[in-house]
């Protein structure tokens, strides 16, 4: 429906994996972030394009749409992959797309889950949303340089600290993954790639 979201998609999946791979997750818990990451965004299917491709800011009515996404995108991976035999791995799934935008503090959607209750490959696909967020072309700004990107970590991270929580080592590994040159040239590879779709 969006070749940005497509693009965006692979991106997050990529960096979700390469978060992931820094802290020795099991090759199921690997799988079921990565298909997590491909279909975090698969609820935005149901926004209309006047909210999903909007040039300017969103407004309140128009992001109480908008956050439906998650829980939409929850119920489509159900359905996709219903299919397949494993309950669990279709609920761990779903659930990782649903919480993708909780946060730390509590003040994410849709269910307002804080800290270490929002799942483990949730909390690193929103890392790496955030940091595709940031560094992407939007359609009402230009991609941020990676150096803010770096800043907007540490003010996360001097955030955590403060409130003594545990997600330490996915910042850790978010710093790693902005750090290696390597995966920069492969970000700007998936761009080029994604936007001649």
């Amino acid at each position: 429906k969006d070749p940005y979201t497509h693009g965006h998609s692979l991106r997050v999946t990529l960096y979700s994996m390469i978060l992931s791979s820094e802290l020795g997750l099991t090759d199921k818990e690997l799988e079921e972030i990565e298909t997590a990451g491909l279909l975090h965004d698969i609820g935005k299917i149901v926004i209309t394009d006047l909210i999903l491709k909007k040039p300017g800011k969103l407004e309140a009515h128009e992001f109480e749409v908008m956050k439906c996404h998650t829980t939409e995108g929850g119920r489509i991976i159900q359905e996709v992959l219903a299919a397949s035999e494993d309950e669990a791995y279709i609920e761990v799934a779903s659930d990782i797309a649903i919480s993708h935008h909780e946060r730390w503090d509590g003040k994410g959607y849709p269910d307002g889950l804080a800290g270490n209750d929002i799942p483990l490959g949730s909390r690193l696909i929103a890392i790496a949303d955030s940091i595709d967020a940031m560094i992407s072309d939007r359609p009402y700004r230009k991609g941020l340089d990676v150096s803010i990107c770096k800043e907007e970590i540490k003010k996360n991270e001097q955030r955590l600290e403060e409130e003594k929580t545990k997600g330490q080592a996915e910042l850790d590994s978010a710093k790693k993954l902005l750090d290696d040159s390597n995966v920069q040239l492969l970000v700007g590879q998936l761009e080029i790639d994604t936007n001649r779709e």
